[in-house]
């Protein structure tokens, strides 16, 4: 029989020593032959494994971190034959067998680099490279040597593809103030190499402009073709683009996204089956994800078997033989790197990211909920009910917790998020929000937010707490408010424009004050405000009226903030400056500042403390208040 305890004080097999262990699993590759290749962070150390048949996974890196280090990182690794070029956190690229040897510098180290992707004879490496403000796309032997810079002039760079011929170079290159999700161009070269060394000539743009975001270059194994993703229609579909005659077609009109914001170098949902006559592709429909083949000859598409269980789904890959690899996970179901022998037969699991002993029965299944916006446009939201099978409330409606989102250009999807059942497994009800902005919902939902951050993300979270009051899912004077980056400028901001809606807010890195983010953050981000608020000087008043910083003294509920001391994103003043406000005026709060950390938690001890931190928060001024 289930004990009767009040919400928030139930006892969950999920603790945050648990989630302190959990590895996170990055991309998957198939080498030539078949082989699996895969990286996962254990705690600060990136370590690429590779799985040769049946013999037992082999870690390829010990001593070198294997991570991508060009924006937010991602492009961890490319392979060619039997051996791995990777990107380290030592600003090095490195080459290693997937058999034997131990890693091999090909680079000296200066700057960060990402996505190494080696030529088809395998003499050569290009590779996203950036060093003090000026990124390229840059080359050097497979053997090692002095890097050379093969293209340059964007301001940024991504996602390098070869042509198989080896003559032919794709890329994605887009510039300030453009963001790559609001406009990004796949541009093309010939490669020639000459006596200087490898060369481009001739190039050209194939699609996207400053207001078409394209993506994911791809070219045929015959080499006649080249596959790309554009978000002119409103949805992120395939196209397919002819060398030869240079006509362009879409492939795909399934009015959903194919692809992702391109945050981080290598990501991949898209990849060719390996006859060239159709395309291997995920949908993303409202968060749940889905694998489908796309026929060149115009046939109807049809949904891939053998992943039923599985609601994300990413860094799909096809091996020469028809096998399908990609990294998978569901809302009761913990991330997994998993492959399929064919398309029609089941995924068998290659490796877990967690022990995963807590059963599916005994986590909160997410439910998709939508509620209207005062405009009337629908906004989306992830529901997690409290979930635990040895416990009952006495009475009431549970305690919940609003989630906004990072970016804020990014979606919360169907796939595992152990916060959410960290807290839902307590007796919590969860909301993910996302919030009009929100990527996955169409080009046009995405834009809503240009101009109107710190407008339309504090409605809609206001928004959703009227929904679960409305919908008697959650006692409406115990909801609180939590995010991390762009969601923890929400949560300020939030506590600022709506006091007293909330019963608390918890911020991590968050954002307080436009003026200074605008000034301090890192490259990638520096003309993000820009869309999203406006061009300074022009759009100073509404820096200010939408910085919680200069509104703080309207801030009267506790208030959580969590911050790294190594934040280049969001550095740590920003996070000092709100907290001087609160305990100038006696607001309640508590302040936790990790040493060593940046823009995430990576070390097990800070994952542990957070959690226990928030968990006593929360006792203190929600369950016991």
């Amino acid at each position: 029989m289930p004990q009767i305890k009040p919400y928030g004080l139930w006892n969950s097999p999920i603790t945050a020593r648990s989630l302190a262990g959990q590895l996170r699993l990055n991309d998957v590759r198939f080498t030539q032959s078949g082989a699996l290749v895969w990286s996962e962070s254990r705690g600060r150390q990136g370590v690429l494994v590779a799985k040769l048949g049946d013999d037992a996974p082999r870690d390829l890196t010990t001593e070198v971190s294997a991570k991508g280090g060009v924006g937010y990182g991602g492009g961890d690794f490319g392979v060619s034959g039997e051996d791995v070029f990777f990107a380290s956190s030592d600003s090095r690229l490195y080459r290693v067998s997937t058999s034997d040897g131990r890693p091999k510098a090909l680079t000296p180290a200066f700057g960060g680099l990402a996505s190494p992707t080696p030529s088809p004879d395998g003499e050569w490496v290009v590779y996203v490279h950036t060093h003090e403000g000026e990124d390229v796309v840059g080359i050097v032997s497979s053997k090692g040597g002095w890097p050379a810079k093969l293209v340059q002039g964007a301001d940024f760079y991504a996602q390098p593809a070869w042509n198989p011929d080896g003559k032919q170079l794709a890329w994605v290159a887009w510039d300030q103030p453009q963001m790559p999700w609001n406009g990004a161009r796949i541009e093309i070269a010939e490669v020639g190499f000459g006596e200087g060394g490898p060369y481009t000539k001739e190039t050209r743009v194939l699609a996207g402009s400053a207001d078409i975001a394209a993506q994911q270059p791809t070219f045929s194994p015959d080499g006649n073709l080249l596959a790309f993703m554009s978000d002119e229609s409103n949805w992120i579909e395939i196209y397919v683009h002819d060398l030869g005659s240079g006509e362009t077609r879409q492939l795909s009109s399934a009015g959903c996204d194919h692809g992702h914001p391109l945050w981080i170098q290598g990501m991949r949902t898209m990849r060719w089956a390996p006859d060239g006559q159709s395309i291997y592709a995920l949908r993303n429909v409202a968060g749940v994800f889905s694998l489908w083949n796309y026929p060149l000859d115009g046939s109807a598409p049809t949904k891939v078997s053998g992943f039923e269980e599985y609601t994300s789904l990413d860094q799909l890959d096809v091996s020469a033989d028809g096998r399908i690899a990609a990294l998978a996970s569901a809302s009761t179901i913990p991330p997994r790197v998993v492959c399929a022998s064919a398309p029609s037969e089941s995924a068998r699991v290659v490796r877990r990211a967690s022990a995963e002993q807590v059963a599916a029965a005994h986590l909160s299944k997410m439910e998709p909920v939508s509620w209207s916006a005062e405009d009337g446009t629908t906004v989306f939201g992830n529901y997690y009910a409290p979930a635990n099978p040895g416990y009952e409330a006495p009475s009431g409606k549970p305690p919940a917790i609003i989630m906004i989102h990072g970016g804020p250009t990014a979606q919360s999807t169907a796939g595992w998020v152990p916060r959410n059942q960290f807290f839902a497994t307590r007796g919590y009800a969860v909301l993910d929000v996302n919030y009009r902005g929100s990527t996955g919902y169409g080009r046009e939902y995405m834009s809503s937010l240009l101009g109107q951050w710190g407008v339309l993300d504090v409605e809609d979270a206001v928004g959703a707490a009227k929904f679960l009051a409305d919908e008697e899912l959650a006692d409406p004077d115990r909801i609180v408010i939590m995010g991390g980056s762009a969601g923890g400028y929400t949560v300020l901001h939030s506590l600022v424009k709506a006091p007293g809606v909330f019963a608390a807010g918890v911020s991590m890195y968050g954002i307080s004050n436009l003026f200074t983010l605008a000034a301090g953050t890192h490259k990638f981000e520096a003309s993000y405000n820009d869309s999203l608020v406006g061009a300074l000087p022009e759009a100073a008043e509404l820096y200010r009226e939408r910085s919680p910083i200069f509104g703080a003294q309207n801030m009267v509920d506790p208030v959580a903030v969590f911050q790294g001391t190594d934040d280049t994103v969001v550095p740590k003043d920003q996070a000092d400056a709100i907290v001087a406000s609160l305990r100038q005026r006696g607001v309640p709060h508590e302040y936790h500042v990790y040493e060593g950390e940046g823009h995430g938690w990576r070390k097990p001890e800070t994952i542990e403390h957070f959690y226990n931190a928030v968990l006593d928060f929360l006792r203190q001024y929600i369950i016991f208040s």
